[in-house]
């Protein structure tokens, strides 16, 4: 059995759906709560696929999350090692700053709730993202953001306030912006009163979200499919 190593920033932020459809492909998860002294693997060499899931840290805050450098090393290790990454939120974010791209905390407008994504013409013949609609939805919760890409780095999607939403790195390593993994019942614990300062209503996103969450779900179950495929293949 092909096995994925699935590194846990937060208490909250599990692979949540996205897990449980790669395990419906047939993998494995190793999940390490790394915020909670989990511990991590010195290399790859055990696994077939690495998935970095968000968090509220840049991808340096080595003093707040002090983990992150061995999250950083093993994607670098991904990287040469051509090992298939999927990074989201936090994880998009280190696994640009790793690749030699730039990362802002508290960058530009929030986006928060389900929000308005559109393909770039790149994006037609990528692995995951190629077939899919041009414009779809997907739940965001984020104040810092990709500012520059990897030299080497193909932007496949943008939102209004975000021009990097999607990018991939070589031929199997991914970074997503945004929560696939998240459903309006995600949104529900989000702290109203940040969101209220940042000119959100929780109740607002979340009657939002559930609109759009029949066609998200069919949208991110295909593109998590699709990554189960390229690591099944080897």
């Amino acid at each position: 059995m092909r096995r994925v190593l699935v590194v846990q920033n937060t208490p909250a932020g599990g692979p949540g759906r996205i897990g449980d459809w790669l395990g419906e492909e047939g993998l494995a998860l190793d999940v390490v709560h790394a915020y909670d002294g989990g511990q991590l693997p010195r290399d790859l060499s055990g696994h077939h696929g690495l998935l970095v899931l968000g968090g509220g840290y840049m991808p340096d805050a080595d003093g707040s999350a002090p983990w992150l450098a061995a999250v950083r090393g093993l994607a670098r290790q991904a990287l040469k090692k051509d090992v298939p990454v999927l990074g989201i939120c936090l994880g998009a974010q280190l696994l640009a700053h790793v690749a030699g791209g730039t990362v802002r905390a508290r960058h530009g407008l929030p986006e928060s709730g389900s929000t308005e994504l559109t393909l770039l013409p790149e994006a037609s013949d990528d692995a995951l993202f190629h077939g899919l609609p041009p414009r779809l939805k997907a739940v965001e919760h984020r104040v810092d953001a990709i500012t520059a890409l990897p030299r080497d780095a193909q932007l496949l999607a943008s939102s209004e306030r975000c021009p990097v939403q999607a990018f991939r790195v070589g031929d199997r390593a991914w970074g997503l912006q945004f929560h696939p993994e998240a459903t309006p019942h995600h949104i529900r614990g989000w702290d109203a009163e940040a969101l209220r300062e940042q000119g959100f209503d929780r109740e607002e996103l979340v009657l939002a979200a559930e609109r759009d969450e029949p066609a998200a779900r069919t949208v991110w179950h295909t593109l998590t499919r699709r990554f189960a495929a390229v690591v099944s293949d080897g």
